[in-house]
């Protein structure tokens, strides 16, 4: 009898930890989202200003969407690719604004892998396509500027679909196989993300199998997203200026050079905050959790905020376009 109380005892304790190992170790884990680190009790009053920023976000991109494809005179390659930058900063805010929100009103943390990779295309995808159309934008100035006799027969309509697809083709090529290299994964630590939505650096820093192939992945990836599209903007401008600096009048100069200020605030805005979000990920690990936070919100919503008020501001034909549809009503 002894001996048969024993050996339940035994497999008692082997289910035990057959659990415990399961739990810790999973293929398919449920993940943490977390809002504001040591502010939870004050996630009521936080969401305030993000549902404000997000509203912002959303009325003024549709806003510029809306004005682009209704008003004739805004037909051209300029507004084109402000439409697709619009697009994209809308993909941004939707792709993440029901998790965050979430998070804050409901305290609803939990999430599956493959919502989280779902997540995850959406938003670095969309992030990939914002970086591929600032490209195109400096390549419009470039050609304006530099060459505006051809501008017309280089930068057709056709020319603009044509890159158009070639930014989501290059978007689906380099972020499916990262996020399905994430299927093959075990995660078997404390599977608490950052932030309030899913980012890749987050989620892989919570596994356990050998991610060298995923590193390899996002490494050419990088690669071939900001490595090649940070270059190519900086050379155009270095273009451009040489081309603005051999004009005689300094008026002259300064009106040209006025065309490409909005471009270069929606550069700025768009890779100072991601360069900023992967050196604290990368070299960080110190740091407070309110600051991996800040700087992940910082990244996803400054972008969609401000391009709509830059471009509204100092483009004379939207800011004319947009006046003109809201005095109508």
């Amino acid at each position: 009898m002894k001996l048969d109380m024993s050996i339940v005892r035994t497999n008692a304790t082997n289910l035990q930890n057959i659990e415990i190992l399961s739990n810790l170790t999973s293929t398919f884990p449920t993940f943490l989202l977390t809002g504001i680190p040591g502010l939870e009790s004050a996630h009521a009053w936080i969401s305030i200003p993000f549902c404000c920023l997000y509203a912002i976000a959303l009325s003024g991109n549709s806003m510029i969407l809306f004005v682009i494809f209704t008003q004739h005179s805004l037909h051209e390659p300029m507004y084109y690719l402000l439409s697709m930058l619009s697009a994209a900063d809308l993909g941004l805010t939707i792709s993440t604004m029901s998790t965050t929100l979430a998070t804050l009103w409901f305290n609803a943390r939990e999430i599956s892998l493959d919502s989280c990779i779902i997540q995850m295309f959406f938003l670095h995808g969309f992030t990939v396509i914002e970086s591929g159309v600032l490209v195109a934008m400096a390549f419009d100035r470039f050609v304006a500027i530099c060459d505006p006799l051809r501008y017309t027969t280089i930068l057709t309509h056709s020319r603009i679909i044509q890159m158009g697809l070639l930014m989501i083709l290059r978007t689906v090529i380099l972020i499916v196989p990262l996020l399905l290299l994430l299927k093959t994964l075990s995660f078997c630590r404390a599977n608490v993300l950052s932030h309030s939505y899913c980012y890749h650096p987050d989620v892989i820093k919570l596994t356990c199998s050998d991610t060298r192939a995923n590193s390899i992945c996002g490494l050419i990836g990088l690669v071939l997203t900001t490595g090649v599209d940070t270059p190519c903007i900086v050379l155009s401008y270095i273009l451009i200026i040489r081309s603005v600096l051999s004009m005689a009048s300094p008026k002259e100069r300064h009106k040209v050079f006025s065309t490409c200020v909005s471009h270069i605030g929606a550069v700025a805005i768009f890779y100072i905050p991601m360069i900023s979000l992967s050196l604290v990920h990368r070299y960080g690990r110190s740091a407070p959790k309110v600051v991996h936070s800040m700087m992940a919100n910082i990244y996803l919503l400054l972008p969609p905020v401000l391009n709509p008020v830059i471009y509204s501001v100092k483009t004379k034909q939207i800011r004319k376009a947009i006046l003109s549809l809201l005095l109508t009503k």
